[in-house]
């Protein structure tokens, strides 16, 4: 700093100060005038708490007057000032809430607010029951509950007036404080101005005589010799005496520098030609190498000496892809200790992770226990480990790590960067050559192999040559026989079209005719029934004999067409096998309840026996397996006068028939069949006595139905039979299950037989079935009572038919005579309980009406049971499909119909 600058510095502090103090002066008077306005304001607010206090009084005054019974020309007067009175409190707690923000305030005049509404309250239940003339109550109200409310309210005005009083006094107070101060601080500014202005005098002289003798004492000491390091001249002022010093320390800057820097390019240099020698060091062994392991053991020994490294390990990358690892080769001062790994997968480890990320890894304060560099003297833990790969083209081909008790310093760090970048390019030369080398050997070996194998080829050719004079003959003649065979098969594809054309008019054929036979069958069967029941008992017993003989003979016809259908499914290949799990003892009872009322009916015995060894579950067809059943013994007993029929179940031995498990056996004590019949009763429409005057009726479809089905199950049907001495037929079946138990319990056979062979117990058993029926027919009459069915058929004998049987059922019964006046129907009852819908009519069928039906938001979950007299493939599928319940087919069994409307009525 120049003199004259220090003089305006003086001379500038000194008017500055007086600036300053002029400032601190104007503040301290505006606090002093800010704190007389509060002050003025708190005098305010205790006068609004002062009036709170004497408008209380006036109201206390005034109510005081009312409640002692005045003149009534001066309770108008009175009731007005109490009124006025309390409207003055209310404007001043108001007042006072908009002016005291301070929360003690807040909470007092909140308080003072609900005590005057509650008071307020209280003075207008007085007037109310001064005017009501109850004064007792009035005075009682008045000195117990308006006294402690005036005294509440009287006890917060004066917590406000003392609270605004000593805000008042505090503010006075610092006020005084304020005035106090500024003029000890106009004193303390005077004398801090005199000895301010004497001070920079002094400092102005002191600070030019010591910059003087600080550079006189610099230019003494100076030695130019010593170019080094000069000695600076420590002034910080920036007169003209700091220039001077400031131009010195810059040439002594530069001479230091100058130095400094031929020094570092001396040490550069030297450091450069150390690097290069040693990197030609190490170049001048590769020549001479010829294997990894040989590179690798050289390598490490001569660079971990040079690192300044006292151990090292060199790991060598072995296969490629995800199976790559890079194993140890070689080692520099390797002790065998058992710590670390012989190999690494890329990232695992420090090894595998600088292999994966190609770039050096150093690390620095390495445990004790990490590793123990030893030598005859000792044993010693390395303090720094570095990890370096080598690459080529990208791919990392090596990694060294290696161990030292100092750092490794950047020159060393240099030199492991330039040799591992030289490594990769020999360790990619070296592997180059063995590939080479190895390439050589398999070419000669190739070649080797190609000069045998041209020898056989010579040989080979010849034969070739006879084989083709022999293929070109054999092709002229497959070329004429496979003309032969594509005109063949075009004849033959031709027959395969007509066949399915015919086929496929056979099954409509069949289902039309199907339909056309049931339909008129359905009415005749429900209406015999319903006679043969005979509910109203108006019909003589001859005439419900002739109801159950036209009932019988309409059964009789509808087993005919099932028959004449199932051979023609078989035929088609149409007919449905749905494997189950089948139990049994349910064969058993099946059995038992279709033919105990025949073997009663002809006086035969019946007996039904199963193995010990039986599984209790099969796996089949369950419907198939009751009609072969139900068809051999309906022959056994059409064949028997008199004895006896069985059934016995067992299971196949091994070694006979090994692809079947179980045998079903149907023997009986009738006619039998001649040695020369018995391979033509399983053909279709034939019987052993084919004549007209033949003892014994029949289709003729029975066996040849059984027999089919037989096949589709797995299983095949032979037959044993001695004329006059009875015939033994046999189903034996394959079990696609593993047995689920052996045992049986052996009180089921006995309990069959006990029934067969007990007449007595068969009565008792017949009565109770009797009461049984009639007990299930007055239930379903109950639950059917009142609904309402719709009928939905083409047929007007159908609809009068079940439309007999539901009304004795007490049932309302509506009809239409297609899908479209049914849905029509629907839409006009929809209190419709049921439907009962045909599938086959004309305009809309079945289907096309239930999808309709069900379209029809609240008809969704309305029960529809689909009758159809088709009654083929599928047709089960296919209602439910359209959205139908349930399905029966025609001719509809009517205790079928009731219980399966009683299901979904009450579903």
């Amino acid at each position: 700093m120049k003199f004259k600058t220090k003089l305006y510095i003086g001379f500038g502090f000194l008017f500055g100060l007086f600036i300053i103090s002029y400032l601190i002066f104007m503040i301290m008077m505006n606090q002093l005038n800010q704190s007389t306005k509060t002050a003025v304001k708190n005098y305010e607010m205790l006068n609004l708490a002062n009036t709170i206090q004497n408008e209380l009084n006036v109201f206390s005054r005034e109510s005081r007057g009312m409640s002692a019974n005045p003149p009534k020309e001066l309770i108008g007067e009175l009731r007005e000032n109490r009124n006025q009175a309390l409207r003055n409190v209310d404007m001043a707690i108001e007042s006072l809430e908009k002016l005291d923000k301070r929360e003690q305030s807040q909470q007092i005049i909140q308080k003072l607010k609900r005590m005057s509404k509650t008071y307020d309250a209280l003075e207008e239940e007085l007037d109310a029951l001064r005017e009501a003339g109850r004064y007792e109550e009035v005075d009682a109200r008045f000195w117990y509950e308006s006294l402690e409310a005036r005294e509440g309210m009287s006890k917060l005005a004066g917590e406000l007036q003392t609270l605004q009083k000593q805000t008042v006094d505090k503010e006075l107070n610092q006020s005084r404080k304020t005035y106090k101060l500024m003029n000890q601080m106009i004193f303390l500014y005077a004398i801090a101005g005199f000895l301010i202005g004497i001070s920079t005098t002094i400092w102005i002289l002191r600070s030019v005589a010591g910059n003087l003798n600080k550079v006189t004492s610099v230019m003494t000491k100076i030695a130019f010799g010593k170019s080094d390091q000069l000695p600076r001249i420590k002034v910080t002022s920036k007169d003209e005496i700091g220039e001077i010093a400031v131009a010195f320390n810059e040439m002594a800057q530069a001479l230091e520098t100058h130095t400094m820097q031929e020094k570092e390019l001396k040490h550069a240099a030297e450091e450069h030609s150390w690097l290069k020698t040693k990197v030609a060091e190490i170049a001048t062994m590769y020549p001479s190498i010829d294997s990894l392991e040989t590179l690798a053991r050289l390598f490490i020994t001569k660079v971990a000496p040079m690192t300044g490294a006292t151990y090292g390990v060199f790991y060598m990358k072995q296969g490629n892809g995800e199976g790559a690892k890079y194993q140890k080769l070689a080692a520099y001062a390797y002790n065998d200790q058992e710590v670390g790994k012989d190999n690494f997968c890329v990232g695992e480890g420090l090894v595998g992770q600088c292999a994966l990320e190609n770039r050096m890894i150093s690390l620095h304060q390495v445990p004790d226990n990490y590793i123990k560099i030893s030598s005859g003297l000792g044993a010693a833990s390395p303090a720094n480990v570095l990890v370096i790969p080598a690459e080529f083209q990208g791919e990392v081909l090596a990694v060294i790590e290696l161990a030292s008790f100092e750092p490794f310093n950047p020159l060393e760090q240099m030199l492991l960067q330039e040799v591992m970048d030289n490594i990769g390019i020999n360790i990619n030369s070296i592997l180059r050559h063995m590939q080479v080398e190895k390439l050589l050997e398999e070419s000669q070996a190739l070649t080797e192999e190609l000069q045998s194998q041209s020898e056989e080829l010579q040989l080979q050719q010849e034969e070739l040559r006879t084989v083709n004079e022999q293929l070109e003959e054999q092709y002229e003649s497959s070329e004429q026989k496979t003309k032969e065979l594509e005109k063949t098969k075009s004849m033959m594809e031709e027959k395969a079209k007509q066949l399915t054309v015919s086929s496929q008019y056979k099954s409509e054929f069949l289902a039309n005719m199907s339909h056309e036979l049931r339909t008129p069958l359905n009415s005749l069967l429900i209406l015999a029934q319903m006679l043969a029941e005979n509910a109203g008992k108006n019909l003589t017993a001859k005439q419900v004999e002739y109801a159950e003989t036209i009932f019988s003979s309409g059964n009789d016809l509808l087993h005919l067409i099932n028959d004449i259908l199932d051979i023609a499914k078989v035929e088609a290949g149409k007919m449905e096998i749905m494997f189950e799990d089948v139990k049994l003892s349910d064969v058993k009872e099946f059995v038992e309840a279709q033919f105990i009322p025949i073997a009663r009916e002809k006086k035969i015995q019946l007996n039904v026996q199963f193995a010990p060894n039986l599984p209790k579950v099969i796996h089949t067809d369950k419907q198939r397996l009751q009609q072969i059943l139900t068809n051999l013994l309906s022959n056994a007993f059409k064949f028997t006068e008199q004895g006896a029929v069985s059934l016995t179940i067992e299971k196949i031995e091994k070694g006979i028939h090994s692809d079947m498990e179980l045998a079903f056996s149907v023997k009986d004590t009738g006619i039998g069949i001649p040695a020369e019949n018995q391979d033509i009763i399983f053909e279709a429409f034939k019987q052993a006595d084919g004549t007209i005057s033949r003892k014994y009726g029949g289709t003729g479809l029975g066996l040849s139905i059984s027999r089919e089905i037989a096949h589709l199950l797995g299983g095949f049907i032979e037959v044993e039979s001695v004329e006059g001495d009875g015939s033994t037929f046999t189903l034996y079946l394959p079990n696609y299950i593993d047995m689920k138990s052996t045992e049986l319990a052996s009180y089921e056979a006995e309990a069959a037989a006990g029934v067969a062979e007990d007449l007595d117990s068969v009565s008792a058993v017949d009565s109770v079935e009797l009461l049984l029926e009639a007990d299930e027919t007055g239930k379903q009459k109950a639950l059917l009572e009142g609904k309402k069915i719709l009928v939905v058929d083409d047929d007007m004998r159908n609809i009068f038919a079940l439309t007999t049987a539901l009304e004795s059922y007490l049932v309302e019964v509506l009809f239409a005579e297609n899908g479209k006046e049914g849905v029509a129907v629907l839409q006009e009852h929809p209190d419709i309980d049921l439907v009962l819908m045909d599938i086959m009519m004309p305009e809309m069928n079945g289907f096309e009406a239930i999808q309709a039906i069900r379209e029809i938001p609240e008809f969704e979950r309305l029960p529809i049971i689909a009758l159809t007299a088709k009654a083929m493939k599928d047709d089960r599928k296919q209602c439910i499909e359209a959205g139908a319940s349930d399905y029966i087919s025609k001719p509809v069994n009517l205790e079928q119909l009731f219980s399966t409307m009683q299901v979904w009525l009450y579903r």
